[in-house]
């Protein structure tokens, strides 16, 4: 059985709309402050590893709840050049990556959750107004949209538990004019846009106004606990300090112990020309929602501040070996299908050319999203598995981090979500087989009107199913 992004697409124009890209993230093609690397000893109360959005937000609210403390922020590259300035800049109210998501493991507290993430998105709003932080936010509201029959109907159900308005064949198209949608759910309140490098830039602006010392070109390389602090090597010096908050994302943990808790998959993303008025009002998309399709191989798009349209998602793709490398960012064939599928939804805008192409490593677990952990008698805290809606949910997990190192009980740290654990992947080979045969077995589900085969009936028995 085909679905709608089965259809041939013209190869001359899948060149010619591809022909003068950049690889590498639009949004990170701008003017970025330098920040030092470290040149000696360096002592603090609390050390935060990691430039990205849980590390800045982390290290912000530290100093916002303990002025008198030193807090420094160290990043082994750049800040916000990995995740946090490559993802589609959708800053989503769920902690759980959707709610389906969260009431599958969490029945009981699914309600506090859903109004912790709210809570949170509200809270991310007026800080960043507070601070006066440029990140273009928008408000804008989420478009879920199906494209195939068989996800109109677990829209409508969705519209039914009070999560969106449903809207049919006519009103969707009247959104945005594109001939693939055939109903859609309008959530208007439960997300915003924002360019997402600058969030990070103006967090770590925020933070060195708050007295954080930040860092770049300062890896991490092991952490010892013996004694009255702890001492964190880098590749510059050692670091004395109280407590950490381990905000590595992806990337292999300084504590063994979680390591297998995660897996990098390749996200790739493609962003076109500004369009122009009269492009634009080709498609509609008056209300500037962020738009994600229905299918477990999924679409995300938005309009950037200039009237580009960001593309990504679909291929979600796994390496044998865990490892993160910046040759696996070059992927011609996914590039090929994004841009085929971006001229099968917008037809209309066959004259429309892309400037960038880049891909970013996604922290995924087994219940694609957040987990949290203590570590060397709670004096370290670390928070991984965001499996790419992390934009909005980081702030709060910063927040879980440092109530934990805290010491004392609140709402946050007594949900079950947070005293619990995700399976961990097995060791390779078994990750890798596992992994792409569920990928596998998620394209042929889309393919087959939604039936899930014996291995994802299996994994949803066992609570390690994912419903995109």
């Amino acid at each position: 059985m085909e679905t709608v992004f089965d259809a041939p697409v013209d190869p001359a124009l899948i060149d010619r709309s591809l022909a003068a890209t950049t690889l590498g993230s639009m949004w990170l093609d701008i003017p970025r402050p330098e920040y030092p690397a470290t040149a000696g000893p360096v002592t603090c109360d609390l050390l935060v590893i990691g430039g990205g959005y849980t590390g800045l937000w982390s290290a912000l609210h530290a100093a916002r709840r303990h002025p008198d403390r030193r807090i420094v922020l160290i990043e082994a590259d750049r800040i916000g050049w990995a995740a946090s300035g490559r993802n589609g800049g959708f800053v989503d109210a769920s902690l759980t990556h959707g709610y389906e998501n969260g009431k599958t493991r969490w029945p009981n507290e699914i309600d506090t959750l859903e109004a912790m993430g709210v809570e949170n998105l509200d809270g991310m709003q007026a800080e960043i107004a507070e601070l006066g932080l440029d990140v273009e936010w928008e408000r804008t509201g989420m478009l879920g949209v199906a494209t195939e029959p068989h996800q109109v109907q677990w829209l409508e159900e969705s519209a039914a538990d009070g999560h969106g308005d449903f809207l049919d064949l006519e009103q969707v198209r009247d959104q945005v004019h594109s001939p693939t949608f055939l109903g859609g759910l309008l959530s208007a309140d439960s997300c915003a846009i924002v360019n997402p490098a600058k969030l990070a830039l103006e967090l770590a602006r925020a933070c060195r106004e708050a007295g954080v010392d930040i860092f770049e070109h300062t890896a991490a390389s092991r952490i010892e606990s013996g004694g009255a602090a702890l001492r964190v090597y880098t590749s510059g010096s050692a670091i004395l300090c109280r407590h950490v908050v381990l905000a590595t994302n992806v990337f292999p943990s300084l504590l063994r112990r979680n390591r297998l808790y995660t897996v990098p998959v390749y996200d790739y993303v493609l962003a076109t020309e500004p369009l122009t008025d009269e492009q634009l009002g080709r498609i509609g998309w008056r209300g500037r929602q962020g738009i994600g399709d229905s299918a477990n191989q999924f679409h995300y798009y938005r309009l950037s501040a200039d009237n580009r349209i960001v593309w990504g998602g679909y291929d979600a793709v796994y390496h044998f070996g865990r490892r993160v490398n910046s040759s696996y960012e070059e992927r011609q064939e996914t590039y090929r299908r994004l841009a085929a599928h971006f001229f099968i939804t917008f037809p209309q805008l066959d004259d429309v050319r892309f400037t960038h192409r880049w891909a970013g490593a996604i922290d995924t677990n087994t219940r694609f999203c957040a987990h949290w952990g203590l570590a060397r008698e709670g004096r370290v805290a670390y928070v991984n598995g965001f499996t790419g809606l992390g934009v909005g949910a980081a702030r709060f997990a910063a927040d879980v981090c440092l109530d934990l190192l805290d010491g004392t009980p609140t709402p946050r740290t007594q949900l079950e979500m947070v005293r619990s654990k995700p399976l961990p992947f097995p060791p390779e080979p078994l990750a890798s087989v596992g992994i792409q045969a569920t990928r596998w077995s998620l394209d042929r589900a889309d393919h087959s009107a939604g039936r899930r085969n014996l291995l994802l009936r299996t994994l949803d028995a066992a609570g390690l199913g994912f419903d995109s």
